[in-house]
C-alpha cells in the first residue's frame, strides 16, 4: 500500500510553489495505481492530469535505499521528480496568478453580470440553442475566473468548486466535464465551518442548505426555463396542479378576488371552486375571450388575480394577451397565463404583458410521457413569494425527475415544430372530412380568435379538439378504433395520445358537461412526432367505423 508522508496546501502551493514541491513524498505505488488513481479523480474531481502527477511524478530524493522504492528505484523515483517538477511549479504558479487575480477584483459583487453571462447573452440567441444549452444565469464575476487544475485539486477533490461559471453549456454549479448536466441525489449540503455558513446565510457563498430548498440539477433547469420564457426568476415544483395551487396561495391575499375562464383544466377549476372560498376568496367566471366580462368583474371587485390558460383546454380558444394585461394592470391585478398548451417556443406569455407564466413540465417541456413537474416564471419579486411558500409548504420536484426535464428540453423545439406541422395538416384534413362536425384548431381561420393566436403565437401547438359526426356510441367506437394514438390522459409528449373527455375527464358529472359545453362526441387529440401519413391513414380507417 502506498503512503503519503504531507502533502501541501493551496495556500502553501500558491505561496512558495518551488518550496512545497519538494516536501511531498509519496512511496512506491503498487502496479497500476496510476490507472485506478485516474480513474477516482475523473469520478471526483474531473481532473486526470493532476491524479497523474500526484502518481507518478512526486516522490523523495532523500528516500532511503531500504524503504519501498530505494536503490535503483529510488533513483528512477528521483529522476522523474526532478522531471515533474517544472511542470508541477508551473501549475502553482499559475494557481497563484488565478488567486491574485481574484483578489483583485474590486468591491465583487454576486449581482454583477460576468463576461461568461454576457458571452451566453450572446452566443444563444435562439430558442432552439437556450432550449439545448441555457442553464445558469448566476451572476458572480467569480465565475469567469478559471483555476489552475492542481489548485481545484488540493482545495477539496470530492466537493464541487467554489468558482463555478454560466449556464448548462457554458459551466455551472456542479464541477464536472459531462455533457449532461449531473443528477445531484442529496437531502442537504454540508458546509466547511460555521463562518462559511454565516457566509451562506447572508449571500455571500453560493450554495445549497436543504433539498427542499434548492438543488443543483433543479437549479440549472430554472435557469434554463427562465431563459426561454425571458423571465427574471423561476420555480420548478411537484407537479403543473401545485404550481397553480403554489401561485395562488402566495399572491392571492385572504379576502382577494380571482377571476378565471370557463374552459380550463377541471382540476384547477375544482381547486378554486372548493379551496379558495375558505381563506374568504371570491371568484368570478368568465368565458374566454370576452372582454366585456373581465372587464365588469375589474370595475366591480378588488381583483388580485386574472388567472386563465390560453390557448384553453379542451376548445383552444386564445386571450389576447397584450390587451388583458393592460386591462388588469390598470385596476392593479396581477395576470397570470398557464401557457401548457403554447409551450414557450410558440407562445412568450411575459413579453406580451403577463406577470406569470405556468407550464405543466409533464407535457411539452418534458415531452416524454415519463416525469411529471411544473414550473412557475416571472418577475423575481412575484416568483421570490411563490419560492418562499413552496419552501415551507413542500411539493418539491425530486432531482432525478428535473433531470429528466432537462433531457427533454433539448429536443424541446424540434419537438413543437414536429407537433405543430402535424397537428395543422390533420386540423385542415379532419375540417374537410365528412365524418367531423366541427374542429377546434387555433391555426384555423375557422377559429374564432384566430386572429389573436396570429398575433401571439409563433406555432398553434399540437393538439386538435374536434367533434364526430355521431353520438356517444359512435365517438367511443372511433376512439377504440385507432391503432396508433394511446388511449390516456396528458398532452405533449412524443407519442400520440386521444380521448374522449365526456370519459376521461367528466364521467363523472352529466352536469358539468352541459355547463362547460363537453359534449358527447368532442374528442382531444395530441399530437405526437410520428409521421402525418401513418397518423392521417389510422384516423381514416377508424372513422370509417361509425
Amino acid at each position: 500500500m502506498a503512503t503519503v508522508s504531507s502533502l501541501p496546501s493551496p495556500a502553501f502551493l500558491a505561496a512558495d510553489p518551488a518550496a512545497a514541491l519538494p516536501s511531498a513524498t509519496i512511496l512506491r505505488f503498487p502496479p497500476n495505481f496510476v490507472r485506478q488513481l485516474s480513474t477516482k479523480a475523473r469520478r471526483n474531481c474531473s481532473n486526470i492530469g493532476v491524479a497523474q502527477i500526484v502518481a507518478a511524478a512526486w516522490s523523495d530524493p532523500a528516500r532511503p535505499a531500504s524503504l519501498p522504492g530505494g536503490g535503483a528505484g529510488g533513483r528512477r523515483g528521483a529522476s522523474s521528480r526532478a522531471a515533474a517538477t517544472p511542470a508541477a511549479a508551473a501549475a502553482a504558479s499559475a494557481a497563484a496568478e488565478a488567486t491574485a487575480e481574484v483578489g483583485a477584483i474590486p468591491n465583487a459583487k454576486l449581482g454583477q453580470p460576468s463576461a461568461a453571462a454576457l458571452a451566453e447573452q450572446a452566443l444563444l440567441g435562439s430558442d432552439a440553442s437556450l432550449a439545448v444549452h441555457a442553464g445558469n444565469h448566476d451572476q458572480s464575476p467569480l465565475r469567469s475566473i478559471a483555476f489552475p487544475p492542481l489548485l481545484r485539486f488540493f482545495s477539496d477533490p470530492f466537493r464541487a468548486f467554489d468558482i463555478p461559471i454560466e449556464g448548462e453549456r457554458l459551466g455551472r454549479r456542479i464541477a464536472t466535464d459531462a455533457i449532461t448536466t449531473p443528477v445531484v441525489n442529496t437531502s442537504a449540503y454540508w458546509f466547511n465551518n460555521s463562518q462559511e455558513l454565516i457566509d451562506f446565510k447572508e449571500g455571500r457563498h453560493a450554495s445549497f442548505e436543504y433539498g427542499r430548498y434548492g438543488n443543483p440539477t433543479t437549479e440549472a433547469l430554472e435557469k434554463k426555463m427562465s431563459a426561454l420564457e425571458k423571465a427574471e426568476s423561476t420555480v420548478f415544483v411537484a407537479s403543473g396542479m401545485y404550481a397553480s395551487v403554489a401561485m395562488l396561495s402566495a399572491l392571492v391575499p385572504a379576502g382577494g378576488h380571482v377571476v378565471t375562464t370557463t374552459d380550463c383544466y377541471r382540476k384547477t377549476r375544482i381547486y378554486m371552486e372548493t379551496e379558495l372560498p375558505k381563506r374568504g376568496i371570491t371568484m368570478t367566471v368568465i368565458r374566454p375571450a370576452d372582454m366585456d366580462a373581465l372587464q365588469n368583474a375589474l370595475d366591480n371587485n378588488n381583483v388580485s388575480l386574472f388567472f386563465t390558460e390560453t390557448p384553453t383546454n379542451p376548445f383552444l380558444r386564445c386571450i389576447d394577451i397584450d390587451l388583458v394585461s393592460k386591462m388588469c394592470h390598470s385596476k392593479g391585478a396581477l395576470l397570470c397565463i398557464d401557457s401548457t398548451f403554447a409551450s414557450p417556443i410558440n407562445q412568450k406569455a411575459l413579453t406580451l404583458g403577463a406577470d406569470l407564466v405556468i407550464h405543466s413540465a409533464t407535457k411539452y417541456i418534458a415531452g416524454h410521457n415519463d416525469v411529471i413537474g411544473g414550473c412557475i416564471s416571472g418577475r423575481d419579486e412575484l416568483v421570490s413569494k411563490v419560492r418562499i411558500y413552496h419552501h415551507v409548504v413542500g411539493g418539491v420536484l425530486n432531482p432525478n425527475a428535473a433531470y429528466l426535464i432537462l433531457r427533454g428540453m433539448k429536443t424541446l423545439h424540434l419537438r413543437v415544430q414536429c407537433q405543430n406541422n402535424t397537428a395543422m395538416r390533420m386540423a385542415q384534413f379532419l375540417e374537410e372530412h365528412p365524418k367531423i362536425a366541427r374542429v377546434y384548431y387555433p391555426g384555423l381561420p375557422s377559429h374564432p380568435e384566430h386572429h389573436i393566436a396570429k398575433s401571439q403565437m409563433t406555432g398553434f401547438g399540437g393538439v386538435v379538439s374536434f367533434e364526430v359526426a355521431g353520438d356517444f356510441d359512435a365517438t367511443r367506437r372511433f376512439i377504440d378504433s385507432v391503432k396508433i394514438p394511446y388511449h390516456a390522459p396528458s398532452f405533449g409528449g412524443c407519442e400520440s395520445i386521444i380521448d374522449q373527455p365526456a370519459i376521461m375527464s367528466y364521467w363523472d358529472s352529466k352536469e358539468q358537461r352541459e355547463i362547460y359545453g363537453i359534449k358527447d362526441n368532442l374528442i382531444r387529440f395530441s399530437i405526437g412526432v410520428e409521421d402525418f401519413e401513418d397518423l392521417k391513414n389510422d384516423v381514416v380507417q377508424a372513422l370509417d367505423k361509425i
